[in-house]
């Protein structure tokens, strides 16, 4: 057994803004990279989605996921270097949080956060799709002109209120 030492680490990790559309898929992929590496995560959260301070590869928004690991120090580099080959992923910043409470990396758990957010974005894209596939239909001609013309109501329009009514013609003929 080697005399390795395993350290708790901070990673924020960034991605382009088009991930908002499959969040799933990008904290997947976070995970994935740590722990083919070696690393056990303590807390993971989308941290947030915000402007970038400058364009970083031709995008002005980005979404950062925030990480609490353990990981012996060798495997660092190699997590470092699969960061940088992912074609995923912009940018990323891994510390040490040696000198953070244990209680405020619990404190930034935030699975259960994301997991409701990718939910909820997954019922609203279902609803959008489902919307823009009703208002596509197919209607005839005569049916289009139908709904068209304004429906007849018992109740007169502003037009109607504003305009002179027609007065009564009385014959004065015997």
């Amino acid at each position: 057994m080697s005399n390795e030492r395993i350290r708790t680490y901070e990673g924020i990790f960034l991605f382009p803004q088009s991930a908002t559309a499959n969040l799933q898929e990008a904290a997947d992929h976070v995970k994935s990279i740590l722990d083919r590496c070696g690393a056990t995560i303590v807390s993971f959260r989308k941290w947030d989605d915000r402007r970038l301070a400058y364009e970083v590869q031709g995008n002005k928004r980005g979404v950062y996921f925030l990480a609490y690991f353990t990981a012996p120090t060798s495997a660092l580099v190699e997590i470092e270097r699969r960061c940088n080959l992912s074609e995923e992923l912009l940018r990323m910043m891994i510390t040490s949080a040696e000198h953070i409470p244990a209680e405020i990396i619990e404190a930034n758990e935030g699975q259960e956060d994301l997991a409701t957010e990718i939910k909820l974005r997954g019922e609203k894209s279902t609803e959008s799709g489902s919307k823009s596939a009703s208002k596509v239909s197919r209607k005839s001609k005569t049916e289009q002109i139908k709904t068209a013309e304004p429906e007849a109501t018992d109740e007169p329009s502003d037009a109607e209120e504003n305009s002179p009514k027609p007065t009564k013609e009385v014959s004065t003929e015997a």
